[in-house]
């Protein structure tokens, strides 16, 4: 249908209004309602909204540092545009729809420098113009907790009551106790578009990993983003609430946002990662690829573990990468190489946390595996076995930064960020990250009271 077949069919059913969303550099989802007649105008065009969406933090405080957007600016709008082809009916709204939309620059056409949806567009069109299209599946673990977000707040965070309790990974015994809620997240999952291939319990109490089903990447990075929204409001509904911090308490493991990658040739439609007579079936094609990622992997390292809580996940023996490791089916690795089919052929990327944009995720790990095959980089040696036991043998370059000051100074310094997102994007976003580190340091922490307060 065309968009005013579109409206009238929606004034058929009796739609009065729309909802849409859009994503910032936090990988938030930002939007409101508008009524038809306003979807009306916008659908086939463009339309305004404040850029304070793109100059402020998670908490809404506007960033001080960034030359972008700011007080200077005087907050102008920014023009948007809806993607048509993510409609989804909201099941919790009678039915109304829902759209995605994406920054655009001002001429209307061309791709927006700071809108993370729009750099993932960069990324993949450049991917394209090399002659190849990328499908990748994402995957989440997110704690539930029976609390509301009041209760947590009235709790300062503290004693917090899960789902469930204890270490049970994979437990039958917790999916046939709640498998009323389990059965109906999947349901709901699946009705909005980005159904799971998977679900269960995994290592800590209150614990889930849900698999996304693999997609052409935008429409795979829609579904990350869409993903962990609704999640959250689908929990919050029921009376709980799930967290996608990368580690919210240090007894138990981090919470990962890994992402499964393989490539395409566009002409053919074949898998390019799969070679029935190489080794391991890796072709040269995935060879350099996983070079790539792993030369570049701590150059991009601040748009893959985006925030102060990151870095708690990535520390030795916790089921998270510390270094650029590779390894064939090897999960103390960073990059854990999957042989199979043709179709099956793929690498994970393990680095990245929960609490990441999958827009930004995909796109730095697509521009970084882009750049290995067009310099033809190869890996080093995969790591046989336990990787933390090994990766300090590795070249410094391959050790990653222990902490989001760190990884942003190399994200500002190296040359393969700014040709991926572009100049605009690498100093915004470094902006952004700095503005993260102040606002961590800027804090007197229970742990400094503890420690200080009376001894010394």
């Amino acid at each position: 249908m065309n968009v005013k077949q579109l409206v009238q069919h929606y004034r058929d059913e009796g739609i009065s209004r729309v909802k849409l969303g859009v994503c910032d550099v936090d990988g938030v989802l930002r939007g409101k309602y508008i009524s038809l007649d306003k979807f009306a105008s916008v659908a086939a065009d463009t339309s305004g909204f404040c850029d304070c969406v793109l100059g402020w933090d998670m908490d809404d405080q506007l960033y001080d540092n960034a030359t972008f957007t700011g007080w200077h600016t005087a907050f102008p709008d920014a023009l948007y545009r809806l993607d048509l082809t993510t409609e989804r009916r909201l099941a919790d709204e009678g039915g109304i729809p829902f759209f995605l939309g994406e920054f655009v620059a001002d001429d209307r056409v061309s791709l927006h420098p700071v809108c993370p949806r729009s750099r993932l567009k960069s990324v993949l069109a450049d991917l394209a113009e090399a002659g190849y299209g990328a499908r990748i599946a994402f995957e989440y673990e997110f704690f539930i907790f029976d609390e509301t977000p009041q209760s947590v707040r009235d709790k300062d965070y503290r004693n917090l009551t899960p789902l469930s309790p204890g270490n049970f990974g994979y437990s039958i015994l917790r999916t046939n106790t709640w498998s009323d809620l389990f059965n109906e997240f999947m349901d709901y999952c699946e009705s909005h578009g980005f159904a799971l291939e998977g679900l269960h319990c995994e290592t800590g109490p209150g614990v889930w990993e849900a698999a996304l089903a693999v997609d052409e990447a935008l429409a795979a990075a829609d579904k990350a983003v869409l993903f962990k929204t609704f999640a959250k409001s689908f929990f919050q509904r029921r009376g709980y609430i799930a967290t996608f911090m990368a580690k919210w308490s240090m007894d138990y493991p981090g919470q990962s946002g890994h992402c499964h990658q393989s490539l395409v040739d566009l002409v053919s439609g074949e898998p390019v990662f799969y070679d029935a007579e190489a080794q391991h079936n890796m072709s040269k094609l995935q060879q350099h690829f996983v070079g790539g990622l792993q030369h570049h992997l701590n150059d991009l390292l601040a748009v893959t573990s985006p925030t102060i809580n990151s870095y708690t996940r990535l520390v030795k023996g916790a089921w998270a990468p510390t270094a650029a490791t590779w390894g064939i089916e090897n999960r103390t690795t960073a990059l854990r190489v999957i042989p199979g089919s043709a179709r099956s052929q793929r690498v994970e990327f393990r680095i990245g946390s929960a609490d990441a944009n999958p827009y930004l995720v995909a796109a730095a790990t697509l521009g970084a595996g882009l750049a290995g095959m067009a310099s033809e980089l190869n890996p080093t040696a995969p790591v046989v076995g336990n990787a933390y036991e090994v990766q300090d043998q590795l070249p410094a370059e391959l050790q990653l930064s222990a902490n989001l000051r760190d990884a942003n100074r190399r994200w500002l310094a190296a040359e393969l960020p700014r040709k991926i997102f572009g100049p605009t994007f690498v100093e915004h976003f470094g902006a952004s990250r700095e503005w993260e580190v102040r606002a961590y340091e800027a804090q007197v922490t229970d742990w400094q009271l503890r420690r200080y307060f009376e001894i010394i």
